[in-house]
């Protein structure tokens, strides 16, 4: 464990990194809290306004990020400081992606079913940052050897296919399957050669004239809806507690 923190963490320069997500996801969890108990009336905590208008914390979280971004750029990648800006950078982080629904619709959504696209974004967010923080590289450079890296057309051609098969995920309406292939280019390809889903821009364009296509992508996405739909809302409530108060 202690070889792991010393090689892994601290000699790669990720710690800046590991303080920004545990405050990101620490900042986000409390957050909700907050709000929550602001919602149901209990505990000290209000609504912030000024002249009549209401402040949401994503403000707050900007003015933090722009600080932290720009405290990074100026510190580098060690020392206290560079420590510093990360925390700052990942509070103001957790408090702008908490409310990434309202800055997405421009309605204050964050308790209907359109505010559950920033409890996504958030769980999406820390998984990547984590896979980083675990040692994979985006779109899967961290598997061709010292001679492929040397290879300038292999490592160009290697990483255009990844890309390929993440924006091929896009398409077909896998979003969270084209981020995570980034940094498994394995996870875009089985996106990329499964079938669209309903609705998508790949099914508009491709499955028109596809019958049979378009029949089996519906009852995929149906089968795979009816079995995990229930438990993706249950966790997305748990997390953001869009149902309760």
């Amino acid at each position: 464990m202690e070889h792991w923190w010393d090689r892994g963490i601290v000699e790669a320069g990720k710690l800046p990194l590991l303080v920004a997500l545990l405050a990101f996801v620490l900042t986000f969890v409390v957050t909700r809290g907050i709000t929550r108990s602001i919602r149901a009336g209990r505990g000290p905590f209000r609504d912030v306004s000024s002249g009549g208008v209401h402040i949401h914390h994503a403000v707050p979280g900007l003015v933090l990020m722009v600080a932290g971004g720009f405290g990074a750029v100026a510190t580098g990648r060690s020392g206290w400081a560079a420590g510093m800006a990360a925390l700052v950078f990942g509070v103001g982080a957790g408090l702008v992606l908490d409310e990434f629904a309202l800055i997405l619709y421009l309605s204050d959504v964050y308790w209907s079913d359109q505010g559950r696209r920033s409890v996504e974004l958030v769980v999406l967010t820390a998984a990547l940052v984590g896979m980083v923080l675990a040692g994979f590289t985006p779109l899967g450079v961290d598997t061709l050897s010292e001679e492929e890296r040397q290879n300038r057309a292999l490592l160009s051609a290697t990483v255009a296919s990844h890309f390929l098969f993440a924006i091929v995920a896009l398409a077909k309406d896998k979003p969270r399957m084209a981020v995570f292939g980034a940094l498994m280019p394995f996870v875009a390809l089985t996106a990329a050669l499964r079938l669209a889903r309903p609705g998508s821009w790949w099914d508009r364009r491709f499955y028109h004239r596809r019958p049979r296509a378009r029949a089996r992508a519906e009852k995929r996405a149906r089968r795979h809806d009816i079995r995990w739909g229930p438990w993706q809302r249950r966790v997305e409530d748990a997390l953001g507690g869009i149902k309760g108060p």
